[in-house]
């Protein structure tokens, strides 16, 4: 590796294929280990993790241990290794003996970081033992001179944090999207145009039903842009379809989507990131009177069951998802399902319907405005649930959650989150004293107008 080609993976950062240690060998294994079971990768020994070449004291010594580490691995593992401007390069080439073990644990490169799982999932987790992952495999239809052009790879290079100076076929390299001069799917599906010219199910399907059946459609759009843009896209398209609540404050008008941004964010990221691009089918969203879902072909990835969500991660398409997150459209690794069950909880809204086949993945969000009753005035909603009245009963002033479950006497707080709180916000009987930040450590909850009149008509 010469001092420039140095220079450049130290300025892309820490990623799927690059770590720093600023010193000595330990959890080296673990690191090799887990790039060993992805598709390779590097360790630049003698930087800090922000990036600040500081250089080792004792190469020669240091390559010894670090030949000693690879070998202690099962089964051995083969390395390079190179010494630039004091700087220790440890080079992992993609592997064919997977899975790869340290210590009699398995690990997985998955975004930036290296995760345990164990030998079961490993197995599982790749179709055989060898076998690529598809996100990894040439896209012979991507044409380096026809399809990236100047403005493609521009609005690429900022959204992936590459520096505005680096080339792009060295920067592609590096990032092992593009590997002997042909781009990776994973690569493709970032650049693309059309999305669709290199896989033909890779769109998402919009569509507007109406009533609670998939009978009617009152507004279908097909999204084939770049994955990153299809993000985006799709989450507008949804959000201009459900119900938007505006709130008042200082003379500031907002908006409150029924449903909260960033869970259905989580949610069509997670359909594009995790799907299975072999299908022939392609991700749907759904939007009905009651419910939002969001579909996506293949199912679980190997090595996951139903009880594993929400608890660890698995990347179906690990180059794919781990570009991603380093384009910030996944926040956090491997917390997408436990994130949109908080962010939820945390709006007031139910937590998402989770349904897990052999070849689909669905989640499913009920919509608030659905369990509305229709009302006699504007001011009074006459029929409510006996948790709703007892709820209501109890509110005095500004409370918090801990505070109201015990003037109810309840100790379940999923049970008094669902029956309680999301129907008395759904119906808008009460409201959160900082909306803005629903998930904020001083929020309290306190009844609406219309609460304080339903409780006054529920008293009489």
């Amino acid at each position: 590796m010469t001092r420039e080609e140095l220079q450049q993976f130290i300025r892309l950062g820490e990623g799927f294929t690059c770590e720093f240690k600023q010193s000595g060998t330990t959890h080296l294994g673990r690191e090799l280990c887990a790039f060993a079971n992805a598709t390779g990768g590097i360790v630049l020994i003698g930087v800090t993790d922000d990036g600040h070449p500081v250089g080792v004291r004792n190469a020669n010594r240091l390559k010894s241990e670090v030949q000693n580490v690879a070998r202690s691995i099962e089964p051995p593992l083969v390395i390079d290794m190179d010494v630039v401007d004091n700087i220790l390069i440890v080079n992992i080439p993609a592997q064919t003996g997977k899975p790869y073990s340290s210590g009699g644990k398995f690990y997985l490169r998955d975004g930036a970081s290296s995760q345990q799982m164990s030998r079961g999932e490993i197995r599982e987790f790749f179709f055989k033992e060898g076998v690529i992952h598809f996100d990894e495999t040439p896209c012979d239809r991507f044409s380096l001179e026809e399809d990236m052009t100047d403005a493609v790879w521009e609005t690429f290079r900022k959204r992936a944090k590459i520096p505005q100076d680096m080339d792009a076929v060295s920067a592609l390299k590096n990032l092992h999207l593009l590997k002997d001069g042909r781009m990776t799917h994973a690569g493709a599906w970032l650049l693309a145009k059309d999305i669709q010219k290199f896989n033909t199910s890779a769109n998402v399907a919009c569509a507007l039903f109406f009533g609670t059946d998939k009978v009617r459609i009152l507004d279908r759009q097909n999204f084939s842009a770049d994955i990153y843009t299809m993000i985006d896209a799709v989450v507008t398209y949804i959000l201009s379809k459900i119900n938007v609540e505006l709130i008042i404050k200082h003379v500031k008008r907002e908006e409150r989507p029924e449903l909260p941004e960033e869970a259905l964010r989580e949610a069509v990221v997670n359909a594009l990131a995790h799907r299975d691009y072999r299908s022939t089918a392609n991700v749907q969203v759904y939007i009905l009177k009651d419910r939002v879902e969001i579909v996506s072909p293949g199912g679980l990835p190997a090595g996951m069951t139903e009880a594993d969500l929400g608890k660890k991660s698995i990347p179906r398409n690990p180059l794919l998802f781990g570009m991603l997150y380093r384009m910030d459209a996944v926040e956090h690794i491997g917390s997408g399902i436990k994130r949109i069950r908080q962010i939820c909880d945390d709006y007031g809204v139910a937590v998402p319907e989770i349904r897990a086949e052999e070849s689909w993945f669905t989640i499913s969000f009920a919509r608030p405005s659905a369990m509305m009753r229709p009302e006699v005035t504007p001011e009074v909603t006459p029929e409510v649930t006996p948790e709703v009245v007892n709820m209501l009963r109890v509110m005095e002033g500004d409370m918090t959650r801990d505070e109201i479950m015990a003037a109810l006497g309840l100790k379940d707080e999923k049970h008094f989150r669902e029956r309680y709180q999301q129907a008395c916000i759904a119906i808008k009987v009460i409201e959160m004293t900082i909306p803005d930040k629903p998930r904020s450590s001083r929020q309290k909850y306190r009844l609406t107008e219309k609460g304080r009149k339903l409780a006054e008509m529920k008293k009489g």
